[in-house]
């Protein structure tokens, strides 16, 4: 478990990555710009974004304007499905639309429903490793049997897992895959999906602590040993949502919120989800 906002985790191959990052899923414009640079300045180290999210040239401009090294923050994105059978088109377009030089961590952002096409595009992920263009290769919203088909091809273990995580849908095989991988799993849709007024735990819990409930859900991630990406463009939650590290949740209120675990989640199914409400802009 990481001890402050910017502490970095190991991942397989060798690189490492902040355990805590700002999610920019759904945010455009100068909003996100300012939002990257309010961040950066609370000690966000990650920004996470992708093609699909269709701002990744604004969270580009935002790294180049927040004052820090390239060095010193991780970028990571994604490829859609639909840009598998191209995958270098995919990557290119990235890289264009970051301009930052090179992308930390690149993600197959869903399996999609061809694994010859999926293979294919892993396949470039990890040559975009080879040539300095992306520094550690990774998945989202992959199942454990759709990883380890991955690793017995190519012999490679993704650095990370990034899927739909919360304590309505806690994801436990995972969570032990992932661990037993030495995968950092990264959670989107951390608090709730946004339905976290519909927890009254988490509002007790939140009264106990002193803190406020999302400060308390982003916790027991933490404590889970689990990557938040949390996202916000307001200023004081963006601050606020990084104000982790001066409490813990007690054994017994852990235990309280795994109890919370339904299954219900909000996302695709990635046996059978292929992508294909999106394609690449064409450029």
């Amino acid at each position: 478990m990481i001890h402050a906002v910017g502490e970095k985790i190991d991942l397989p191959g060798g690189q490492q990555m902040p355990g805590f990052g700002l999610g920019c899923y759904k945010a455009q414009g100068e909003e996100l710009v300012q939002a990257i640079r309010w961040a950066a300045q609370t000690g966000y180290r990650m920004f996470d974004t992708a093609t699909r999210y269709l701002n990744e040239d604004q969270v580009g401009r935002g790294i180049r304007s927040c004052g820090l090294e390239r060095e010193q923050v991780c970028v990571v994105s994604k490829l859609w499905p639909t840009s598998f059978e191209r995958p270098q088109e995919g990557l290119r377009y990235s890289l264009r639309q970051l301009d930052i030089g090179y992308i930390d961590g690149y993600l197959l952002h869903w399996p999609g429903t061809d694994r010859e096409a999926r293979f294919r595009a892993w396949e470039t992920v990890l040559e975009a490793v080879e040539h300095g263009q992306v520094r550690f290769a990774g998945v989202s919203n992959f199942l454990p049997e759709q990883i380890e088909e991955l690793i017995e091809k190519f012999g490679v273990v993704p650095a990370v897992n990034q899927v739909e995580l919360h304590p309505w849908y806690p994801q436990w095989e995972t969570q032990v895959y992932c661990r037993q991988r030495g995968i950092a799993l990264t959670a989107w849709g951390p608090i709730f999906r946004g339905h976290i007024d519909e927890v009254p735990l988490m509002q007790q819990l939140a009264e106990r602590y002193h803190k406020s409930p999302v400060q308390v859900t982003l916790r027991w991630h933490l404590q889970k040993g689990l990557v938040v990406i949390p996202k916000s463009t307001n200023r004081e939650r963006i601050a606020e949502n990084a104000a982790l590290f001066d409490f813990a949740l007690s054994e017994t209120d852990m235990a309280a919120i795994d109890a919370l675990a339904c299954g219900r989640h909000f996302g695709g199914d990635p046996r059978q989800y292929d992508g294909s409400d999106f394609l690449l802009p064409v450029q």
